[in-house]
Order: structure tokens, then C-alpha cells, then sequence
């Protein structure tokens, strides 16, 4: 898989993960027994690891200037992907996930922030 596609892979991973989070948010579960919450945060989580290498090397393949001039977002990027990374591995590491979880995870600062970054980061690159 080339690293354009690997990275718009991740990017929907992340987005129709945070879809699917949503929706489950809105169940009311006690606990995750019977969905596939523990696999949609285990495929986000999977795509968060190297994605801002992969977005900084799309970056960097338009110019260097760009690659410069986002220098700062791409800094941002690093650490919002690895803090939602680690938000993810807090949920997932929980025996049983439930609606309440996953809605603290939604309200997350880290996990919106990274979405926010993947949107942008997604519309800069077409």
C-alpha cells in the first residue's frame, strides 16, 4: 500500500470510528458485549500510530516551503494524535466499555483536537 493510500486508509479509520463512537454514545450500554466498539477503537488507535510521520511526508512532498510553513501544525498533530492515542488505550484497556466511557472519550479536548487536525490535514492535502 502506498503511503497515500495507507494515510487516507488511517484518516478513515479515524473518522468513521469516531461516527460509530457517537452512535454508541447514544445507546446507554453497560458494557460493550454484543458491538464492535472494542474493534472500532482498536482500528483508530492502530491508525493513530505513525500518522503524523505519514501526513508530514504528504506535506513534504508538495514542497519543502509547505513542509516549513506547516512545521508548526505537524508539531501539533504529533502530540494530539498521541494523546488520543492514549485516550484509546485508557478505554480499551477497561474489561467492559460502556455507552458513559466512550461519551467521556467523545468529549475529549484530545480526541476532538485530533479530528479537527485529520479534517484540516485532509482538505490542505486535495
Amino acid at each position: 500500500m502506498s503511503d497515500e493510500n495507507d494515510l487516507a486508509a488511517r484518516i478513515d479509520a479515524i473518522e468513521r470510528g469516531y461516527e460509530y463512537l457517537l452512535a454508541y454514545a447514544a445507546q446507554g450500554r453497560q458494557d460493550d458485549k454484543g458491538s464492535d466498539v472494542r474493534q472500532t477503537l482498536t482500528s483508530m488507535f492502530a491508525a493513530l500510530d505513525g500518522l503524523s510521520d505519514l501526513l508530514a511526508a504528504a506535506v513534504r512532498s508538495s514542497s519543502e516551503a509547505a513542509a516549513r510553513d506547516a512545521a508548526g501544525f505537524l508539531e501539533a498533530i504529533e502530540s494530539d494524535a498521541r494523546k488520543a492515542r492514549g485516550a484509546i488505550g485508557l478505554v480499551l484497556s477497561r474489561p467492559a466499555i460502556s455507552s458513559l466511557l466512550v461519551d467521556n472519550l467523545n468529549a475529549s479536548i484530545h480526541l476532538r483536537a485530533l479530528l479537527t487536525d485529520v479534517f484540516l490535514a485532509e482538505q490542505a492535502l486535495k
